[in-house]
C-alpha cells in the first residue's frame, strides 16, 4: 500500500520554482494547477477591460491565453481606475549565458504592461539564488546577471521608468529590513510546506524566499517611493513562481502592505513536446536568442514535435492533431496576425496544409524575432546596463 501511494505521488504533476513535471509524462493540467494554487482564471471580461483602460489592443499573450491566471488583478485595475498608482515587478534567475524564447515571454509581456499603463518597473536579478541552487561561484553569478541584463534591456524597456538590480549589489538598507520583517512572519514548517525543502537542503535555500518577496513592497525601494507611498504591486511571471507570492500575500497585511497582485503565464513548451519546462542541459530542446538562422531552421525541422500524420495520404485524410503540434503552439506565441494564425490552424487541421509548410512559416517568424533581438542586444553597451542598474530616482515613473 505504501509503495502504491508513493507511485501515485510520483505520477502527480509537480510545479515548483525549481521543478516542473507533468503527470505521467503528459501535459501540464493548468485547471488542476489553478485549483491547487487557489488563483483565478483570466477571463475575457478582464482582457476587454484592460483594452478599454489602456486604449490599445490587448497583447497577443493576453488574447491567446498565454497569460491565463491571476491573483487580485481586478483590484489593481479598480485602483487604476480610481487614479491610484501601481508598479510592476518581475525578475530573472541568471543561471546561463543565453536566454531561450521561453525566458523572453515574461519580459515581452511586462514591456507591454509598462507601455500600456505608463508605470514604473523593478526587475530583480536573483544572482544569489542561482549561486545557491546551481552551485555557481558568486563572481560567475554576478557576471551572468549583467549578461542577462543586456538581453532584458534589449526587449525595449524605458530607462526612465525601469530599475534593474542584482541581489548581490542591492540588498541592504530598507530592502533588508523588509526581508527580516517577512522572515519573522513565516515559520520553518510553513516554508517547508510551501517549497518542499528537506533536511538535506542548506540553510541558504530556506532563507532565500524573503529576498524574492521583498520587491513586492514599495518601501524596499526608498530611492523610488517615499514612506507615504503604499502603491500596489503587479507581478507578471510564469505560474511556477506562484509559491513565493502565496507566502508574500500571506505576510503583506501583517506588515501593513497591499497583497501583491499576480498575472501568470503557462509554460513555453520544449521543441520535443509539452511535458513541462525546457531543459538547459539539452540545447536542442529550445530556440536560444543566440541561435543563427541555420540553427533555428535545423532545430525546427529536426526536433519540433509534429501533430501531422505519418504519411501525406493519411495527413490529407485525417489532418493534423493541433493539440500536440509544437509549430502551431509556437506560432500561437509569436505570430502576431490573428487571421493568419486561424487560417493556418484551419488548413493544417483539415490536412490541406502540410507539416513542412507550417514549419517553414514558423522558421520565418522565429528567425525574424531572434535577429531583431540580436541587433537590439548588440546595441546595449555597458554604460546602458550601468544606467538601468544605477540607484536613482526615475524621472518619468508615472507619466
Amino acid at each position: 500500500m505504501e509503495n502504491q501511494n508513493h507511485e501515485e505521488q510520483e505520477e502527480e504533476q509537480i510545479v515548483t520554482p525549481w521543478e516542473v513535471t507533468a503527470e505521467k509524462g503528459g501535459k501540464i493540467d493548468y485547471d488542476k494547477l489553478i485549483d491547487k494554487f487557489g488563483c483565478q482564471r483570466l477571463d475575457q471580461s478582464l482582457i476587454d477591460r484592460v483594452a478599454r483602460l489602456t486604449r490599445r489592443p490587448p497583447h497577443v499573450f493576453l488574447r491567446r491565453g498565454v497569460f491565463f491566471a491571476h491573483r487580485d488583478f481586478t483590484d489593481v485595475l479598480d485602483a487604476y481606475e480610481r487614479g491610484e498608482r501601481f508598479y510592476l515587478y518581475t525578475g530573472r534567475g541568471p543561471s546561463s549565458e543565453a536566454l531561450h524564447l521561453g525566458h523572453l515571454v515574461p519580459f515581452m509581456f511586462t514591456k507591454y504592461l509598462q507601455d500600456a499603463f505608463k508605470v514604473p518597473l523593478v526587475i530583480q536579478l536573483t544572482d544569489d539564488e542561482k549561486c545557491m541552487w546551481k552551485n555557481l561561484s558568486v563572481e560567475e553569478s554576478q557576471r551572468l546577471a549583467r549578461e542577462n541584463a543586456k538581453d532584458i534591456i534589449a526587449c525595449g524597456f524605458d530607462v526612465s521608468r525601469t530599475f534593474i538590480f542584482s541581489d548581490f549589489d542591492y540588498v541592504g538598507g530598507s530592502f533588508y529590513k523588509n526581508m527580516v520583517k517577512i522572515a519573522k512572519c513565516v515559520t520553518y514548517n510553513k516554508v517547508v510546506g510551501i517549497f518542499g525543502f528537506s533536511g538535506e537542503d542548506h540553510i541558504g535555500k530556506v532563507s532565500f524566499p524573503p529576498v524574492q518577496a521583498a520587491p513586492s513592497f514599495p518601501s524596499s525601494f526608498p530611492h523610488l517611493f517615499s514612506d507615504k507611498d503604499n502603491h500596489r504591486c503587479l507581478i507578471p511571471c510564469a505560474i511556477d513562481q506562484d509559491p513565493y507570492f502565496r507566502m508574500t500575500r500571506d505576510v503583506a497585511p501583517r506588515l501593513g502592505y497591499h497583497k501583491p497582485a499576480l498575472i501568470e503565464s503557462s509554460f513555453f513548451p520544449a521543441l520535443q513536446g509539452e511535458t513541462g519546462k525546457m531543459s538547459a542541459s539539452d540545447p536542442n530542446s529550445a530556440i536560444y536568442v543566440t541561435d543563427s538562422a541555420k540553427d533555428i531552421k535545423n532545430k525546427i525541422n529536426r526536433y519540433a514535435f509534429s501533430g501531422g500524420q505519418d504519411s501525406i495520404e493519411n495527413h490529407r485524410k485525417y489532418g493534423a492533431n493541433l493539440e500536440v503540434d509544437i509549430p502551431i503552439k509556437y506560432l500561437g506565441f509569436f505570430l502576431e496576425d490573428d487571421a493568419e494564425l486561424e487560417y493556418i490552424r484551419t488548413e493544417y487541421g483539415a490536412g490541406r496544409m502540410l507539416t513542412g509548410e507550417v514549419k517553414k512559416r514558423l522558421i520565418e517568424v522565429l528567425t525574424e524575432l531572434v535577429e531583431r533581438h540580436r541587433r537590439a542586444r548588440a546595441a546595449v553597451t555597458d554604460e546602458m546596463v550601468d544606467a538601468f542598474m544605477a540607484v536613482r530616482p526615475l524621472p518619468n515613473m508615472f507619466s
